[in-house]
């Protein structure tokens, strides 16, 4: 009788004992088992590609606030970590995870709440200002009088305007209510899809940090199975990237509000730590914080008559921008990566263009990676 396993050997084209082997048909055997693996693993790579992009699509909307999440881990991992390791305990780890949730959008939603409350109160005033001008005009201020240049003209002006009742009530008539209705709904619909853009991206912070060893180990997995040890490296630039960016952006811009703030208080100028919050948010972005310090100041001009202290404001808010946009910011962003200046503020500039405010860690995190690539090839091979 015929062995069956042999037989199935033969079948298959293994050897057998006692039986001459064909080269060539075996090495035909062996080409076609490598292609028809080849054709398994194109497949398997095109399937999975397919189902990564059908995934992006679907979350296409959320993809902001899961970038914001990581971004917000990154910055806050190293501390999330001496916490832990200080407080090591099975309860701590989910209450630390909260604790350092709750913080973080603590530090966002108190500026909200405080601008709030102040356009509450605002609001108020400029309701009862406008119910006054329908009754009795607009009475010219008293900065007018202080100004070097144009003062006849500003008060001719004002006078033919805004200073008698139906002028005003004119003006404020011919507004067109039924598009500010429009541009406020509209304005609110914003607002509540923020809110839930916020609120994911908080979640995604959560879950990040409680299961955040789990998750940089599958990670470093995946990098070293795709790309080997250079995939690996270009994860720690990028994350270097991040921490230099928060440092230098969201410090330094903190950095300018209080001094800015301090200022404000003592040249006597309106809401100083309101302004103060305000001015730290525009000086995250390189040379905005200009234009919250130019606004603070024609506020006291228009308010006081101040103009020398309202100059002296914008000269001292002019030095700190310097130093903090030529000096520590540069220190801060590119010391962590090995960055040019340049290569830095093109990547806040440019990223702040392209992806808002998400392009103010997105941008240097790119330019990052890209100046190690380019170092990688530029470097000379003998």
């Amino acid at each position: 009788m015929t062995d069956p396993y042999n037989a199935e050997q033969d079948q298959a084209g293994a050897p057998m004992p006692g039986r001459r082997v064909d080269p060539a048909s075996t090495m035909q055997t062996f080409r076609s088992f490598s292609a028809t693996q080849r054709t398994q693993r194109m497949a398997r790579a095109g399937l999975a590609l397919f189902f990564v992009l059908l995934a992006l699509y679907t979350v296409r909307g959320f993809l902001p606030s899961l970038i914001w999440g990581c971004i917000f881990a990154i910055a806050s991992w190293p501390l999330y970590v001496r916490a832990r390791t200080r407080w090591h305990s099975r309860a701590h780890r989910t209450l630390l995870p909260v604790v350092f949730t709750l913080a973080i959008a603590l530090i966002f939603l108190g500026p909200l709440a405080l601008f709030g409350l102040e356009a509450g109160r605002e609001a108020e005033s400029v309701l009862r200002l406008l119910n006054d001008a329908r009754h009795s005009g607009i009475p010219l201020p008293p900065w007018v009088s202080h100004l070097p240049y144009g003062r006849q003209t500003v008060e001719t002006w004002w006078n033919d305007h805004l200073k008698n009742p139906a002028d005003v009530s004119a003006l404020l008539g011919s507004m067109n209510i039924g598009q500010s209705m429009k541009v406020t709904q509209q304005l609110g619909s914003q607002v509540l899809h923020r809110v839930l853009l916020f609120t994911f991206a908080i979640l995604t912070l959560f879950f990040l940090l409680k299961d955040g060893d789990s998750v940089i180990r599958q990670s470093l997995n995946v990098s070293r199975r795709a790309f080997g040890k250079r995939g690996e490296r270009i994860a720690l630039q990028i994350i270097a990237s991040v921490h230099g960016s928060v440092s230098g952006l969201v410090l330094v811009g903190i950095g300018e509000g209080m001094l800015m703030g301090l200022a404000y208080l003592v040249a006597g100028a309106p809401h100083p730590f309101l302004f103060g919050v305000i001015t730290a948010i525009a000086a995250m972005i390189p040379f905005c914080a200009l234009i919250a310090i130019s606004a603070v100041a024609l506020m006291l001009v228009i308010n006081t008559g101040a103009v020398l202290t309202a100059i002296a404001i914008i000269l001292f808010g002019i030095a700190v921008i310097l130093l903090a946009d030529h000096l520590v910011r540069p220190a801060l962003i590119g010391g962590s990566t090995q960055l040019p200046f340049l290569w830095v503020l093109t990547g806040i500039l440019g990223g702040a263009e392209s992806w808002n405010l998400l392009g103010l860690f997105v941008g240097p995190a790119i330019m990052a990676v890209l100046h190690m690539l380019w170092l990688n090839w530029s470097r000379a091979r003998y």
